[in-house]
């Protein structure tokens, strides 16, 4: 009840910030004084609740994935349980990728474009730096735990806690006491969550307010057409991701569908995939999902399975070739998914990651850069999309693990 309480209260929230942005739009017109003081002012809201959300991420993580690791019992479980998981999550990207290829390439929505063209050496103002296999190594071992926690790195963070895990599961009943005090912490952190989660309304009350005060809802008519193709491709990755599930758990996936409606309506309203991790996590144990797998996969979903950012990567890459009027061969477009395949896997904890791989791969083909300013208005519209996608992904990528490693039991209900 409590659940469904939330879940009604964040859409209220979505829904008077519509109104609210729509009406502060109207009277404050061409003030643009007035509406940036307007959107500090709501902003906060969202600010608080993200910061809060960051505050738990690491400790919850660290917490959960130590405890999850050192019950696994040996480092060959947790090396055939990460080798499962990241080959699931390499065909997830493809997929996505493909998908995105696809879908634009039949759509065409850079074609028809009836906008007038960014000049092309307009500056973007997004920083296109392309991701190096050393800066993605370097960038994945922690110099210090403590500074990958300040910094909210996840995938430092996992590195860190399978050398952790792994380690108290090597020292066996002498490390018992210490897996029992982290399983506390665990638990107090999923407490300490829901608390947080009371204030996930006014976030996307305040979230949405901002947005549509900024933008106006007259973006999306203007972009409309754009945005309903993506939003068509991301419901066919989702019933693609979902019919894979179903074939490898069973029908029974599709009331982890049902489950998730909360973390999926908080990632979606506040575009931020972070915000659903806890909530995420404590469903998919509900779910039957044992703790050592979902604290495990989970996290280095966020990382490495990025499925709603990836498909959108290869999506506006085509789309800005196509409104500059650059046709690219079918050679050039796989090179790029093999670029996108494996620059995508260094976004996670890179502010508005996905424009930052899409500028380092636009200057690789020789794509305007300055198409990115058609992207620029539209981008938190878009993000939502594939911060809930990336939800979607996440989960169903550790049900599959769990049940591959015979570690799904009969859930509890919602």
């Amino acid at each position: 009840m409590k659940s469904k309480k939330l879940t009604a209260l964040i859409l209220v929230g979505m829904l008077l910030g519509i109104l609210v942005g729509y009406l502060f739009r109207q009277y404050a017109g061409t003030d643009a004084a007035a509406i940036k003081t307007f959107v500090d002012g709501m902003s906060i809201l969202t600010d608080i609740f993200l910061r809060l959300i960051k505050m738990i991420i690491a400790p919850l993580v660290i917490a959960t994935l130590v405890v999850g690791i050192a019950k696994m019992g040996d480092a060959k479980s947790v090396g055939r349980i990460g080798g499962k998981t990241m080959g699931w999550f390499i065909g997830a990207s493809l997929a996505s990728l493909t998908l995105g290829l696809i879908m634009v390439n039949i759509l065409k929505p850079g074609v028809a474009l009836n906008l007038p063209l960014p000049d092309l050496h307009a500056d973007s103002g997004i920083k296109a730096s392309a991701i190096s296999m050393k800066d993605f190594v370097t960038h994945a071992i922690p110099k210090s735990v403590i500074e990958a926690m300040a910094g909210n790195e996840i995938l430092q963070i996992v590195v860190f806690s399978v050398f952790f895990g792994s380690a108290m599961a090597a020292l066996g009943e002498r490390a018992k006491a210490l897996i029992d005090v982290m399983d506390v912490v665990a638990h107090v952190m999923l407490k300490v969550t829901s608390y947080v989660m009371n204030f996930a309304p006014l976030a996307v009350f305040g979230a949405i307010a901002a947005t549509v005060a900024k933008e106006g809802l007259s973006i999306l008519a203007t972009y409309g057409k754009f945005m309903a193709q993506f939003y068509l491709s991301v419901g066919i990755l989702w019933a693609l991701l979902i019919a894979v599930g179903v074939l490898i758990v069973g029908p029974r996936l599709l009331h982890l569908m049902g489950m998730i409606k909360e973390p999926l309506l908080l990632s979606f309203t506040t575009a931020s995939s972070e915000a659903a991790y806890p909530k995420t996590l404590e469903q998919l144990e509900r779910f039957g999902v044992s703790n050592k797998i979902a604290s495990f996969v989970l996290p280095m979903g966020y990382s490495f399975n990025l499925d709603g950012s990836m498909m959108y990567c290869t999506f506006a890459v085509i789309f800005i070739a196509q409104a500059y009027g650059i046709d690219l061969t079918l050679a050039q477009e796989i090179s790029m998914l093999l670029i996108l395949m494996l620059t995508s896997k260094g976004m996670a904890g890179v502010p508005r990651a996905s424009l930052v791989v899409i500028a380092a791969t636009l200057s690789q083909f020789n794509i305007p850069e300055a198409g990115l300013l058609l992207l620029l208005g539209i981008d938190h519209f878009l993000d939502m999309g594939r911060s809930a996608t990336n939800v979607v992904g996440n989960s169903i990528a550790t049900a599959v693990v769990a049940k591959w490693e015979g570690e799904l039991k009969p859930g509890k209900h919602a």
